[in-house]
């Protein structure tokens, strides 16, 4: 089998959702490029700032910032960004932004705004956390990220096939005892 490491799989800085005034929506950093918050901070203002006078509502925009590729769009009043460094492959790296917003979109019933989007914060970072995790991408089409996000908040619920022996055994045992109730 081949070795795999790290190093030779696509992978993120940060992926970042911000306001139309540049202010924090939702954010998670894979990366210590910005080890301090007010780094992270001073990174989001700055890249909002080049960013806030270009047209990327209906195509995602890429541009190079501070040796960071940096992959954009915008919808309403929401600003999506992606980041990461220079040697990455930037079609991938709009796949991610795409998968990104389009599922926001989906699980925000197209109401993307910052208003629904704060109010359903807890579907956001559940669904930047079945894009990416510890910066290495693992799914960028929206609908399946959606409807894990979906299926995780409805009912905390997992598919079969993905519990754990645990989680599997207690799903067993809590069906057992309703049929057994009936």
């Amino acid at each position: 089998m081949a070795d795999f490491s790290k190093e030779s799989c696509p992978s993120v800085k940060n992926i970042l959702l911000l306001d139309s005034e540049g202010k924090r929506v939702a954010v998670k950093y894979f990366s210590d490029d910005w080890p301090t918050n007010a780094s992270k901070l001073a990174y989001e203002k700055s890249v909002f700032t080049k960013t806030l006078k270009t047209n990327a509502r209906t195509e995602a925009e890429i541009t190079l910032f501070d040796g960071y590729i940096v992959v954009y769009k915008f919808v309403h009043d929401l600003h999506f960004f992606v980041t990461a460094g220079d040697d990455e492959n930037e079609l991938i790296l709009a796949s991610v932004l795409h998968g990104f917003s389009d599922s926001v979109g989906l699980l925000l019933r197209g109401d993307v705004e910052k208003r629904t989007a704060l109010e359903n914060l807890d579907l956001i970072l559940l669904c930047i956390d079945e894009i990416i995790d510890g910066g290495i991408i693992l799914e960028t089409d929206a609908n399946t990220i959606a409807g894990k996000v979906a299926t995780n908040a409805v009912d905390g619920s997992v598919p079969f096939s993905e519990q754990t022996i645990s989680q599997a055994l207690a799903t067993a045992r809590e069906h057992l005892a309703r049929s057994l109730l009936k």
